[in-house]
């Protein structure tokens, strides 16, 4: 038996005296971290990390440390550490520990360094408030890549700048020429992103299209209004009518009574004796009943009375006898031009019987 402190001795051993020495005992050595695929990490890819140490016995456990983007170092376990697909964040320092019943060792630090194209791209303007006429604009284009942006390109109204390749572009004296919108693109070895399009505008302009743009929005709400009204109309005539189409549909084949009375008109005195002599004039009166019992219908020139919807209408005819005044009586023609036409009106009450 023989006590030891893992700090003196890297490994140990045994022997009988003349014979054959024992395999040698020692904690992990030469721990170090591996990297598949070897060669340029690009984002998206699957990337395996793998400790490996020599050791007798060998390593009881694998202790992995790293840290991301400066933060502070963190540890998961395992002799391997796999990215199903590594991202930008994944940057980073890693290392090892190796550790068995002799001890630890650690494997040398190694950077995570995983390569995207551009993100992010942007525009921004300088100054950011109000821009004056003539004064001095100045556009900065800023994005994230890995490796770093090589090659800026500015576009005016998607057409590209003869002189905007780089990062930040410059307009000495801003006019209303200038007016439209911006963007870039940023390229490195990995690809190019376009930025979002910046709207770069006078004042006085922008008012003037701020007006056109509530002008034309007052408008829409104008037609659109108009339109709704017309569509209420147009619904409220169509009930309308169709509350007439019904209530025609319940009257049945009702129509106007037209009472057609005339009088003789005693043009001479002789042509009234020959009147009187000969025959009586006989007059037909048309009549129209109500539904209502015991209400007279006024006999006019043109007379349209409501009508239930079962019942027929019922038409009287009255024999009406004009006795003509004698010669001795007749009135003088003077007299009788003087005078209207004699007109009768009838009025006849009948009760409906109603039908079986």
């Amino acid at each position: 038996m023989y006590s030891i402190i893992s700090e003196n001795e890297d490994s140990y051993f045994c022997a009988v005296k003349g014979s054959l020495s024992s395999p040698a005992v020692y904690k992990p050595k030469n721990t170090s971290v591996s990297v598949s695929p070897s060669g340029e990490i690009v984002e998206d890819s699957s990337v395996t990390l793998t400790c490996s140490s020599d050791a007798n016995p060998p390593v009881q456990s694998y202790t992995w440390w790293y840290k991301k983007n400066g933060g502070g170092y963190q540890s998961m376990t395992g002799p391997q550490h796999v990215f199903s697909q590594i991202q930008s964040p994944d940057t980073g320092e890693y290392y090892c520990e190796a550790q068995n019943e002799m001890g630890t060792d650690r494997s040398r630090t190694i950077n995570m360094d995983v390569k995207y194209d551009p993100k992010n791209t942007s525009v921004s303007v300088s100054p950011s408030g109000e821009i004056v006429e003539g004064s001095s604009v100045t556009l900065t284009c800023s994005s994230d890549a890995n490796p770093p942006v090589d090659k800026y390109t500015w576009y005016f109204q998607n057409k590209t700048f003869l002189n905007g390749f780089g990062q930040i572009y410059n307009i000495s004296n801003f006019q209303s020429k200038d007016n439209g919108h911006y963007h870039c693109e940023a390229w490195n070895g990995r690809g190019s992103r376009n930025s979002t399009a910046l709207m770069i505008i006078l004042p006085g302009k922008q008012t003037v299209l701020t007006a056109a743009v509530g002008i034309i929005v007052v408008l829409l709400v104008l037609i659109l209004c108009f339109s709704g009204l017309m569509w209420f109309r147009k619904k409220a005539s169509k009930s309308i009518s169709d509350t007439r189409d019904t209530s025609e549909n319940v009257q049945g084949d009702s129509s106007p009574v037209y009472d057609n009375i005339s009088g003789m008109t005693m043009t001479s005195t002789a042509a009234q004796t020959a009147a009187t002599v000969d025959q009586d004039d006989v007059h037909y009166a048309s009549v129209h009943f109500s539904r209502f019992k015991n209400q007279e219908v006024p006999l006019y020139s043109t007379v349209q009375l409501h009508q239930p919807q079962k019942q027929d209408q019922d038409v009287q005819y009255a024999a009406v006898k004009f006795n003509l005044p004698s010669s001795a009586t007749q009135p003088t023609v003077e007299q009788a031009a003087e005078e209207d036409s004699s007109v009768l009106y009838s009025t006849v009450n009948k009760p409906r019987t109603k039908k079986t």
